[in-house]
This record gives structure tokens, sequence and C-alpha cells, in this order.
């Protein structure tokens, strides 16, 4: 249910996803739902948890065996191509919190977290510095991603090496540090 649910927010928008549309798409009636989801609220958790855990996956994927600009480059593009591919799912993340450690959301952020941290372990950054860093890398990358995914870069550069100059400004900054 959860993954088609994803898959309809990825088509409709996380905005635009609501129950009835997804009892629709399974072929059930929408009461039906209530045996597999809480709601809404808990199918848009439920969608956020996957989405971060499928990030988590493609990053931790394209990082492996690289270190320094080869593993931001690789990670950036990871997460570039999982948003874009999937907007809705994506949407789904923000702003959601973690109603504990144990939550779904909790573990697959950490994994998420954790591919990037080993981005960073290719830089001397400073410990104090990490979690400024992680936040800059997030920023850069959040919104570049949302950003192409909602059609946002509509002159005539080209987006890739768009975000080719990012990576390379990125990592100067970093080797900066």
């Amino acid at each position: 249910m959860v993954a088609a649910g994803a898959t309809l927010a990825d088509e409709v928008g996380l905005a635009n996803l609501t129950m009835g549309l997804l009892a629709e798409r399974v072929g059930v009636r929408t009461p039906s739902l209530y045996k597999h989801v809480g709601g809404q609220e808990d199918l848009n958790r439920r969608i956020a948890a996957l989405a971060l855990s499928e990030a988590a996956d493609a990053v931790g994927v394209a990082v492996q065996g690289y270190a320094g600009r080869d593993a931001l480059a690789a990670a950036a593009r990871a997460f570039r191509a999982f948003v874009v591919d999937h907007p809705g799912r994506y949407a789904a993340t923000i702003g959601v919190e973690p109603s504990g450690p144990d939550d779904p959301l909790a573990t697959a952020s950490r994994r998420l977290l954790d591919a990037f941290v080993a981005v960073l372990r290719g830089y001397e950054i400073a410990e104090p510095d990490v979690d400024h860093a992680l936040r800059m890398l997030r920023s850069l990358c959040h919104g570049f991603a949302t950003l192409q995914a909602a059609n946002g870069f509509q002159w005539s550069a080209d987006i890739d090496e768009s975000f080719e100059w990012l990576i390379t400004f990125t990592d100067r900054g970093l080797r900066a540090m």
C-alpha cells in the first residue's frame, strides 16, 4: 500500500495524494485502506520513511569505494537523481519528525546522514563543523534537486553543467576548510 502511495505521490504530487485517490489506484474502497494505514498522515509518514530509506540506499551505494571529490560527486548525483525521479515521495520527507529513536523515519534518516558523513571524511572538517558542513550539503543538494524537479531552471544553461559547477564549488569550499 505504501509503495503504491509513493508511486502515486510521484505522479500527482504529495499535496494531491488522497486516500480516495490511492484506493482508486489499488482497486479498493477507501475504508479498506485503513486496514493498512492509519489515515493520510500515517500514509505520508510511511512514504517519508520509504523515501529516506531509498535515498540512503542510493547515496550509500554511490559513495562506496570513493573519497573526497569523487565521493561528493557520487553522493550529490545520486541524491539529485533520487529527488528528480521521485519528487512526491521526497516531498513527504520535508518537515516530518521521527516519533522516537526506533521510528523507521529516524533509522532511515540516520542511514542517509551517515552516507553524507562518509563523504565528509574525505575532507579535513573539524568535528565541531561537521554539522554545519552536513547542513550545507543538504541545502545545496536539496535546493538544486527540488528546483530541477519543479522545472525551476528555465534558462538556456545546461542543468547538468550547472550541477557539476555546484559540485566543484562545494569541493573547493570543503577543501578550504
